[in-house]
């Protein structure tokens, strides 16, 4: 078991998978986080509708998923951040 970079707890693979599964494409071996420090928000992205991940050190829920801000970022070229300007 690895180590959470956030708390140092070791990291439940099987907790951590079932807290991920609203993240579409993604797998525990993409965080370095326990259950206790990943924050999941089911349909709160705004392309896709799923979920999104929310590091517990920030206090703004993502408007784009780790996978469709990636899709933004390769299909126009530029890096959208995790939540929608005020000119969209």
């Amino acid at each position: 078991m690895k180590p959470c970079h956030s708390c140092q707890a070791a990291i439940d693979e099987y907790l951590l998978d079932k807290q991920l599964e609203p993240l579409r494409d993604l797998t525990v071996d993409d965080f370095n986080v326990c259950t206790d420090c990943a924050t999941v928000v089911a349909d709160a992205c705004v392309v896709c509708g799923g979920g999104v991940y929310v590091p517990r050190s920030e206090s703004v829920t993502p408007e784009f998923c780790p996978a469709c801000r990636s899709d933004l970022i390769a299909r126009t070229g530029t890096d959208p951040g995790w939540t929608r300007s005020v000119s969209h």
